[in-house]
């Protein structure tokens, strides 16, 4: 396939090394089709700048054939010369349509430049470096479950490329020189992949509908930011549920119906040391939370401080142990100048995140559970305990481990 009114590729397409490059790669120059359907659309609506553009075209041709001082086939030999195949191109790409490109009206957009890269230092707590791994993560499943795409294209040097969907095999293969653009079809999703130096990337999922891909891509995902052990996997539950004691297991039960029934919900266990309420919180985010779609992230300290909680993921579980060294009283010695206590109180009334709601926000209704552990209630904040901002609490009696 080419492009252009002759079929033929322009003299800076082939003098150029990287579009050689790129038809080296697989990308071929894409043709610009004729759409009656557009074309009668001119006709109907631009009538005035379509005859005046039909009539310069063969004012142009007119022109090159009729050049008295030079012979017959010399005229012939001039309607291909660089000027006139530019005029007669221009008006090709007047009457036919462009290349589709990513319909930027779709108000899902997830984005992120990839590979994502840490920095660590004293002054700099890798909690960022982590949530856009989830969000690097969370773009790259999207792409493997779209499988592959309708069309391919690449816009570069004012040139749309395409390259053949039966050859493609991933996206890191692919030569990037310009901007990438592919589409799925079934699912309405555009990609964009925009070309950094250093071989970094940026990739923009863009669609109608992104919730349901991404509730796909980050199911059974766990986050933990934690200082320099932050990191994102999989939950890890050393006990089941059912090997609790009785009254936990009540307890239990009572909190999965109401993780079903509200879209808002803190729970705050309480108990000595080694009565089982760290991975209690581990076995209902493993075996309640994560089969219902929730993304569990575990915070410590320093965390605490600086989470916001990504407004793409429709489904949030926050664990927070030891809260009572966290959430303390405001009026103690020992909570001067700490921070963290309003940090928690503005979760658990969703002041963080639901003040203000994102008009381009991709989640539009989101669920959380937060569940909070700590030795013992008396050093809280009265403020946490308040009646509306914690829903539950229980007393972990039995010593477990």
């Amino acid at each position: 396939m080419t492009q252009g009114f002759f079929g033929n590729d322009d003299k800076n397409l082939q003098n150029n090394p990287q579009s050689k490059g790129l038809l080296g790669a697989g990308w071929r120059p894409l043709t610009r089709q004729l759409d009656w359907e557009y074309l009668s659309h001119l006709m109907v609506n631009d009538t005035w700048e379509l005859s005046q553009k039909t009539m310069d075209m063969f004012s142009d041709i007119a022109d090159a054939l009729g050049r008295h001082q030079y012979a017959w086939w010399a005229n012939i030999l001039n309607v291909f010369s660089e000027n006139t195949r530019y005029h007669l191109d221009e008006f090709w790409n007047y009457i036919t349509p462009e290349p589709a490109s990513p319909d930027y009206r779709y108000k899902d957009v997830l984005s992120v430049e990839t590979p994502v890269v840490q920095i660590v230092s004293r002054n700099n707590i890798p909690i960022d470096y982590v949530l856009n791994k989830l969000q690097e993560i969370t773009v790259l499943k999207i792409l493997e479950i779209l499988g592959k795409p309708t069309i391919i294209t690449q816009y570069y040097l004012e040139r749309y490329f395409y390259y053949p969907v039966e050859r493609f095999v991933n996206w890191e293969r692919l030569e990037t020189i310009g901007t990438i653009f592919a589409y799925w079809s079934k699912d309405q999703v555009w990609l964009q992949i925009d070309r950094y130096d250093r071989g970094r990337r940026q990739y923009t999922l863009i669609g109608k509908n992104l919730a349901p891909l991404i509730n796909k891509s980050t199911y059974n995902l766990a986050v933990i930011l934690s200082g320099y052990k932050s990191r994102v996997g999989q939950i890890n539950s050393q006990y089941p549920l059912r090997s609790f004691p009785a009254d936990i297991q009540s307890f239990s039960d009572s909190i999965q119906q109401a993780i079903l029934d509200q879209n808002q919900l803190a729970v705050l266990v309480y108990g000595d040391p080694g009565t089982g309420k760290t991975v209690w919180t581990q076995a209902v985010a493993k075996e309640i939370l994560v089969p219902l779609g929730f993304v569990i992230f575990i915070l410590d300290h320093d965390a605490v401080e600086n989470f916001v909680p990504p407004t793409y993921l429709e489904r949030i579980c926050i664990i927070i142990n030891e809260a009572d060294n966290l959430a303390q009283d405001r009026g103690s010695t020992a909570a001067m100048g700490n921070t963290k206590t309003e940090h928690i109180l503005s979760l658990l009334d969703g002041t963080l995140y639901q003040s203000v709601i994102d008009e381009k926000g991709i989640q539009s209704q989101q669920k959380f559970v937060i569940l909070m552990t700590c030795n013992t209630t008396e050093r809280l904040d009265p403020a946490v305990l308040r009646k509306g901002r914690v829903d539950f609490t229980y007393e972990f009696t039995h010593r477990f481990v």
